[in-house]
Parts: C-alpha cells; structure tokens; sequence
C-alpha cells in the first residue's frame, strides 16, 4: 500500500489545479485519471475565464503563457434578430473576462505537474473509493497491470459528473437537483479568424447561435440544435449556412468558413449535487454540478471550488484547523447556485425553445428592459464577469 495525503480522482483542469496549487504549499497529492494523457489534451472545452480563475491559474505559477497567448475582452454583444446591444463589462464593473482555452490549461497544468515530479496516474483503472467516511480513506486502482491500494487523509472528486466519486455515495446521502433542456449545441471549432474580436450572442427565430474564438486564428461557433440530431447530419457546409443565417446581417460579410477540426453536440442541463461533502471526501467542479454553457460558468465554477478546498486542506494541514473544511459545502453552494441561476436565465432569453408567441414577446421584453436600464446591463455584468466569493 502507497500512501499520499490528498487523493485526487480525475485529471481534468480541476484535479490537476489543486494538485499544483497543494504542492506549492508542501502537500503531497497523487492523481488518478482512468484516461489517457493524449484523450485528456484534446477535450475540448470551456474558454471565458473570469477573473478569479485567472488569478488561481497565476497562484498555482502555470499562467505565463496564458498571458502571452489570452484575449482580454472588455465586452461582448447580443443581436436580438437585427437588433444589437453591446454590455461594456469594463464600464459596468471596472472588470473583464480572459478567453484562453480549457484545453490549453490542461496542457499547461500537465507539464506544470510533470516538470515537478508530480504523481500523475493516466490510465488508472478500476477506481475504487473506500472508507470516505473514516478517518483513514483509501483508494484501489490498476494501473499498469497491476492492482494497488493508496491510502490518504482526504479524496477530491474531480472526476465529473459520470465519475466514481459522485456514484460512491448512497443515494440517500445527498439530494440531487436537476432539470434537462430540450436542446443542444452544435459546437465547430475552426481555424479562421473570429467574425468579431468580441463574444456575440444571438437570439433568432431559427435558434440561438454564439461566435467565440479561442485565439485570434482560431473560433469556435456554436448554434442550438435539436437534441436528436446527430453530428453526422451536420457537414461543414450545413453548419456554415445555418450560421450565417441566424448572423445580423452586417455581421455576415464577415464570417470566413473553413474546414472544421472538431464538431460536437452538447447537451444543456443545470445539475446540483448537495452537499458537496461526505467524510473525507470532498466533491469539485462537474461532480458536484453542471451549468447550461451559456454563462460560461463550468470551468469557473470548478477554479472556484478548488480555491475553496485547497485553502481549507492548508488550514488542517498547517494549524489543524477544520473550519474550513467543515463550511466547505456551504460555502460552495452558495456561489454555485448564484451561478446556477444566472446560466438558466441567460439560456432563457437567448434561446427559441417553443413556438409560443407568448414566450418570444418575454424574451423581446428582456431585451428592451436591458437596452433600456443601466443596472439591468449591470446586474448581467457583474453575473457575467464573477460575483465575489
């Protein structure tokens, strides 16, 4: 039997964030992740980050390239049909999101843990917890062919929302909330320039559409879609046309199309799991909730639960305090189901999900009221760019 401190199930942006940070301040920390290092690298994700997690990133000493390679954005737009509206984040709140990719985070965590000489385990096997609720946790695994058993004083379950963490707890032991949309988004990813140096969000009869990038070479577009469609009905062509068709019209001219390098559908659902502790083990990021991507608050929401238990695991470690561990769930739902319901609003009001007229005029009176009230613009704003911890 191996022993460490802090297991770390799931080597996503989450796990591998609160192993480097934990390592900065002299905590030992193994992480296990049942895939590859090579599918790891390549999922793609999220890439609005909010200020806080940029801040994290540069704690935990991974964020140098980020700040070579980001786009700050100050702002970003709504067309409401033809109609458009710019929020001036800065302006609102003296504050701005980074676009820097999840994909390229967990590049630069994994090399960070590596150069290190970190304890990181692909390919991990078998992933068993046991004893969470004891003093004396431990973890079995296969790795390499071979069966073994790690022994901690805490588990992190940072291995999403299908991981073992989340489905080791009895049903009775936590209460789950959660509602399903019934519509996904077509996601391309594409290298070509952005059709605007800022975000667009568009409400349109035919569905709702959004133009990001991940870099200034690099967008990625999404529209909303029917959630029994596959990507196969889907070729370039078809995505590009339906793209373009839901665009403002002055935007059009300027959407350059190419070859897609990744295409997904996605399905919408707002997920809470309370709490988000059990024993010794402790649950972050996607194996505690989901949010509707429309806010951009999934890989925040994580950095956030990170910076909560990582502090929380210092205190007991440093002083023997357990305070922090104790209010660990509170204090994370909190700023998750602020989040949660400022996704499940956003969503609202972007996306055509009936044909009731009724629905639309709401929507169409959303709109007005924020092109028309500055602490409307403000309330979204200050959602948008992170509310305080």
């Amino acid at each position: 039997m191996s022993r460490t401190q802090v297991a770390i199930i799931g080597a996503g942006p989450s796990g591998l964030l609160l192993s480097q940070l934990l390592h900065l301040c002299g905590i030992e920390s193994v992480v296990l992740e049942r895939r590859s290092r090579e599918y790891v690298e390549g999922r793609i994700r999220a890439g609005v980050l909010e200020q806080g997690t940029v801040d994290l990133l540069n704690e935990a000493e991974v964020g140098e390239r980020m700040q070579r390679e980001c786009l700050v954005h100050s702002g970003f737009e709504i067309a409401f049909g033809e109609r458009r509206l710019h929020v001036n984040l800065q302006d609102l709140t003296g504050k701005s999101v980074t676009v820097y990719g999840q994909t390229e985070i967990t590049h630069d965590l994994i090399e960070a843990r590596l150069a290190l000489q970190g304890r990181l385990l692909f390919e991990a096997e078998n992933v068993s917890i046991h004893d969470y609720d004891s003093k004396r946790p431990r973890v079995r695994y296969r790795h390499q062919g071979a069966d073994h058993e790690l022994d901690c004083d805490f588990i992190a379950g940072c291995d999403g929302y299908h991981g073992v963490c989340r489905a080791t707890v009895p049903a009775g032991a936590c209460k789950l909330f959660e509602r399903a949309y019934h519509y996904g988004w077509l996601g391309v990813l594409a290298d070509t320039p952005p059709v605007s140096p800022e975000l667009i969000y568009v409400n349109h009869p035919r569905g709702f559409a959004l133009c990001s990038m991940r870099s200034k070479t690099r967008s990625r577009y999404y529209v909303q879609c029917r959630l029994e469609e596959r990507v196969e009905d889907w070729p370039d062509e078809r995505f590009w046309q339906e793209l373009r068709s839901r665009l403002p019209e002055g935007t059009r001219p300027a959407l350059i199309t190419g070859p897609a390098i990744e295409k997904s559908i996605a399905p919408l659902r707002s997920v809470v799991v309370e709490p988000m502790r059990f024993g010794r083990l402790f649950l972050a990021g996607d194996a505690a909730h989901i949010v509707p991507p429309t806010g951009a608050k999934g890989l925040n929401l994580a950095a956030s639960d990170v910076r909560t238990l990582h502090r929380a695991l210092v205190a007991h470690f440093r002083s023997g305090s357990d305070d922090l561990l104790n209010t660990y769930s509170e204090r994370c739902l909190r700023r998750v189901w602020k989040a949660e319901r400022f996704s499940w609003w956003f969503s609202s009001i972007l996306h055509r999900f009936s044909d009731d007229e009724f629905d639309r005029r709401m929507q169409q009176a959303e709109f007005d009221f924020l092109s028309t009230s500055r602490s409307g613009m403000a309330a979204l704003a200050e959602n948008y760019v992170g509310l305080p911890e």
